[in-house]
């Protein structure tokens, strides 16, 4: 199974060369060339959403707006209809109140944020497992924290279709050494498996903020075989402001 997290970078107008009507047809060629089994998206605005469905030949892609009227950035799961069985689907915010649309943790940048969570059912290999992708606050280090927290809680708990394998993805907006990342210790059955895959925030290379932001986590009887980033560049044009994150799995310990 081919698992992308993919942070799109949210269409704002201001990128130049590297608009996003720019890297479109580069963005399909990609997807098309790479046939990932599902991919999470990050900054994902409504009309790219349509445009995503449109165009993502195979796929279904699902989400939901994390504002208060379901609308503004998804954290979109585009998954292929050939392969992949969604058995269960679920957006919640990260807050207190994950139920109430638009809700926020107090420290909160002012924008909401959003998990959605999915259980497929591989059909090559009849196995079940879940899929968390989520976009942290980039502003408060204890939003974060709770964040972060909150999305292992539940993926932990949550039992209804057993103790399946669980991949956690998305921007987490930071580096694998920060100190909300600690949280990860309180939960020793997760691992990060892109601990060491360097810089994938490059902001186009016109800046000095690169990170290393993009994760996978896994928790279960899946094993990663080999991952990569997508660092495909055409003459400054790239993919997106984040290198994708591309992981290949296989089920079993």
């Amino acid at each position: 199974m081919k698992f992308v997290t993919f942070n799109i970078r949210y269409d704002c107008g201001a990128d130049g060369e590297n608009n996003f009507e720019f890297r479109k047809p580069f963005i399909l060629r990609k997807i098309r060339e790479e046939q990932a089994d599902i991919i999470c998206f990050q900054e994902v605005l409504p009309h790219v959403a349509v445009w995503l469905k449109e165009n993502l030949d195979g796929y279904y892609v699902i989400g939901c707006g994390r504002s208060e009227d379901l609308r503004d950035e998804q954290s979109a799961i585009a998954y292929r209809k050939d392969r992949m069985n969604l058995m269960k689907m679920d957006t919640y915010w990260l807050s207190g109140t994950p139920n109430v649309p638009g809700s926020r943790y107090p420290g909160q940048s002012v924008c909401p944020r959003i998990c959605t969570e999915a259980v497929f059912e591989d059909l090559q290999t009849g196995k079940v497992f879940r899929v968390a992708n989520a976009h942290l606050d980039n502003e408060g280090e204890l939003a974060r924290r709770q964040g972060f927290a909150q999305i292992l809680d539940k993926v932990s708990a949550d039992s209804f279709f057993g103790d399946v394998p669980v991949i956690v993805t998305g921007d987490f907006n930071m580096e694998p050494d920060w100190k909300e990342m600690e949280v990860l210790q309180e939960y020793p059955q997760f691992t990060n498996i892109t601990e060491n895959i360097g810089v994938t925030y490059h902001g186009f290379w016109k800046g000095n903020g690169q990170t290393s932001i993009d994760f996978m986590i896994v928790k279960g009887e899946i094993r990663c075989d080999s991952l990569v980033k997508w660092t495909d560049e055409e003459n400054g044009l790239y993919l997106s402001d984040h290198y994708p994150v591309c992981g290949e799995f296989s089920f079993g310990s």
